[in-house]
């Protein structure tokens, strides 16, 4: 051996006659089963091969290639172990020039042949795996780092290297931590082991994967389990995709999550719980490429789970139709928790993925969900459901609420305008969403999630009487210029839906407790003087229409109200901290534990509670007094002229659309404005006397008075800062006032024509008062219409 070598390395042109000579002499032997010759066969091919690297080598090795073919397509073990390590050895050569025309598509179909060795020997079987699997890597380590030679990224190759490599990994009796990052099993456990051995393949091959063949690579892994059923259960799909995430590069995974996403859509027929299982993998793949680079499939990831949860829930719904013709109750149960499964799969992770983007990203799903609510009067959502009827409606209305509540979990902006435009606030405050008792729940959570900025929410946890809320450590700063602006833009809306929602027949304890998280909440983080009267002026109008109780609610109901407002009025009168309401406020706590319990939540929200038979017959002293509340605020700086204004919530077009009973149905709307037991100095008087001289005075522009000057600055001032509902009632009745003075004074004369030319309707959400005759009326300088 040693004169053989000293030869070719002296004389390199003749190691092409070497190989041909040594290639024939062990083509024989190999037919004649004459096992020795070929041992030193292939020990002298190895030796030239290890101490020869001219350029002479090229057609040695095409020689030595069709030796290691040879020994690879003979039925012996042996033969087949001994090529294969023949092969490793020269795959660890590093050649000085590419070898353009040389492929290994022999050698990659089969190893991939060896992988799947089914020998009845044991131990034979696994030695003709490690040796497929050995040279699998040999062939990756000899091809993969030469982009000008014949590359093993092809959808050929792959798609015999992957499924190899997982059927020998899906040998693994129990997950262990090899699906973290790349670990470094021992020499022992390579050789010996083809699950082991296979996986750090596997990793080696996904480790070196560039842009333009990641997805060659990731496609297989889909057909293989696929092909084997192994999403459902998906334990080894779960080790397999966590291997591909650590494995491939950072800037990568968004591939990888695409073509989950792909195979989705692909597989969105099959059953429950094989789409519950690729969800899974979703989330696991999701959840290590959110550490890094997620790249351009946010929305694209948003969007398919979302497309993806109204599919379920149109299973479901058309299941239960089918159910309802049919009696296959059990199977419809099971198929009906199948895709509960499904959905809470979805929305961890679209909470999960959403929880670890950066804000400015998140803000963008949070409207991106919500624009797929589906909500009276919004046409943006691009989620069918016609076909799902009210039930399907409601399930998809609860599904994204709580997939935004994952999202906005944790989320915090500096302003409110930020966390709450418009954009968003109207939809998920829209009486669409205040329907059913769980929509309003999820509702307010949302709601708590993006006001919460200093963490006090879990403080409040449980409506109750708090003996010292100092005791809370509350944290609050002091409201900026922006939130008292948000406030003034959309305080009425939050108070509206806080009215509403307090006032459902459907409520249980859960919403009361949540509605009074809402006020504590908005009192610390965006509560000034006026927010606070504000307030206190809501939750006195819900003690009133309780003891009115025009909605004609249950007894739980109105109890339950009855504490909220005193959970509530314990809570604000001990954070603005003036003694003379704090001790009107202990004064009736005080009396209603005595008395009257059952308007305490201590009482009211445990599991064995008493209800009285009506609340005619209670003392007023049971109740929060208005006048008592506006001499103690006065007295310490606040101006309190508005707190003797009923609160009365706005009407919108959608409440007299949808399908819950009005608002104009349920409130009454007689209010007086600003009665004389709190004067008001900047108020002007609605009684005022309209005569011809103060009407001509008024439209003379000529000579404007002192007291003209200061009547418009308070009229002003009025429209500035008073709320819609005081404004709307006082043009209203002033308007009614002027009318009726006018028709006296210019005693006017109606010429009217033959007939009527119609009638008009006066209707007010849905009352109709009266319907009256239309004429002209013809005036030389005044058109009445």
């Amino acid at each position: 051996m040693e004169k053989l070598t000293f030869y070719a390395v002296s004389a390199p042109e003749k190691l092409d006659r070497i190989g041909s000579y040594l290639a024939e002499r062990l083509s024989r032997d190999v037919v004649r089963h004459r096992s020795g010759y070929v041992l030193i066969a292939m020990e002298a091919l190895d030796q030239l091969l290890m101490a020869c690297h001219s350029q002479s080598i090229k057609p040695f090795v095409e020689s030595f290639l069709r030796m290691v073919a040879k020994l690879l397509e003979s039925g012996e073990p042996k033969l087949q172990v001994l090529g294969t390590n023949s092969f490793v050895k020269f795959a660890n050569i590093e050649e000085d020039t590419p070898s353009y025309h040389r492929r290994y598509d022999f050698f990659v179909s089969r190893f991939s042949a060896m992988c799947h060795s089914c020998d009845s020997d044991p131990e034979i079987r696994t030695e003709i795996r490690i040796a497929g699997i050995r040279g699998i890597q040999g062939v990756v380590r000899k091809t993969v780092n030469d982009e000008l030679r014949a590359t093993i990224w092809e959808p050929q190759h792959m798609d015999k290297i992957v499924p190899s490599l997982l059927f020998n990994m899906q040998k693994i009796e129990e997950v262990d931590s090899r699906i973290g990052p790349p670990a470094s099993p021992s020499t022992a456990d390579k050789e010996e082991n083809p699950a082991v051995l296979a996986e750090n393949c596997f990793r080696e091959l996904l480790g070196r994967a560039t842009f333009g063949n990641m997805n060659n690579a990731v496609r297989p892994v889909f057909a293989h389990l696929d092909h084997h059923k192994l999403w459902d259960p998906n334990e080894f799909a779960v080790q397999c995709f966590k291997i591909i995430m650590y494995s491939i590069q950072a800037q990568y995974s968004h591939h990888v999550i695409q073509e989950i996403l792909g195979h989705l859509d692909a597989r969105k027929k099959d059953s429950p719980r094989v789409r519950a299982g690729i969800i899974q993998v979703l989330l696991e793949a999701v959840a290590i490429a959110a550490k890094g680079s997620i790249g351009p499939t946010v929305l694209e990831v948003f969007n398919t789970l979302l497309k993806h949860l109204r599919l379920s829930v149109d299973f479901e719904a058309s299941d239960l139709q089918g159910s309802s013709a049919c009696s296959t109750a059990l199977s419809t149960s099971s198929k009906d928790s199948d895709e509960k499964i499904v959905q809470n799969a979805i929305i961890q992770t679209i909470g999960f993925f959403g929880s670890n983007l950066p804000d400015y990203q998140r803000s963008e799903i949070m409207m991106f969900i919500m624009g797929k609510v589906p909500v009276f009067g919004t046409t943006t959502h691009n989620l069918d459901i016609s076909q799902l009827g009210d039930l399907g409606t409601r399930r998809i209305q609860i599904m994204l609420l709580r997939s935004l509540l994952m999202v906005t979990s944790g989320y915090k902006a500096k302003t409110m305008v930020t966390a709450l435009p418009g954009s968003f606030l109207d939809p998920l405050l829209s009486p669409s969403l205040m329907e059913d008792y769980e929509l309003r729940q999820l509702v307010l959570e949302v709601m708590h999630n993006l006001m919460d900025r200093h963490d006090n929410r879990a403080k409040l946890r449980g409506i109750r009487i708090i003996p010292d809320v100092a005791d809370l450590k509350i944290k609050r700063e002091k409201i900026c210029r922006q939130d008292a602006s948000f406030m003034k833009k959309n305080g009425q809306q939050l108070y509206r839906h806080i009215y509403l929602g307090c006032k459902e027949e459907d409520n249980v304890q859960k919403n009361y407790e949540l509605l009074y998280t809402s006020l504590a909440l908005i009192t610390i983080e965006l509560a000034n003087e006026e927010v606070v009267i504000d307030l206190i002026r809501l939750v006195i109008a819900l003690q009133d229409s309780v003891i009115i109780n025009e909605d004609n609610l249950p007894m739980f109901q109105r109890c339950g109200i009855m504490a909220l407002v005193a959970a509530y009025l314990n809570f604000v009168s001990q954070m603005i901290a003036v003694p003379a309401f704090c001790q009107h406020v202990s004064k009736v706590i005080e009396i209603r534990t005595m008395e009257a319990p059952y308007f305490l939540p201590e009482h009211i929200f445990r599991d064995k509670y008493t209800l009285p038979k009506s609340l005619e017959k209670h003392d007023k002293n049971l109740y929060f007094l208005t006048n008592k509340i506006a001499e103690s605020l006065g007295g310490s700086g606040y101006s309190v002229e508005r707190l003797s204004v009923p609160y009365v919530p706005q009407v919108k077009d959608e409440d007299r659309l949808s399908r819950r009973k009005s608002i104009v149905d349920t409130v009454s709307i007689q209010v007086d404005i600003l009665p004389n037991s709190v004067p008001s100095d900047d108020v002007v008087s609605n009684t005022e006397e309209i005569t011809f001289e103060a009407l001509k005075k008024a439209i003379d522009t000529n000579g404007i008075e002192e007291q003209e000057k200061e009547k418009r600055r308070l009229v002003i001032e009025k429209f500035q800062k008073a709320p819609f509902e005081e404004i709307a009632a006082q043009c209203e009745s002033k308007a009614n006032l002027l009318h009726d003075r006018l028709a006296q004074i210019l005693e006017l004369t109606i010429r009217p024509p033959p007939s009527p030319s119609g009638t008009l309707t006066i209707t007010s959400g849905h009352a109709q008062y009266q319907s009256v005759p239309v004429y002209e009326m013809k005036f030389p300088d005044l058109c009445v219409y």
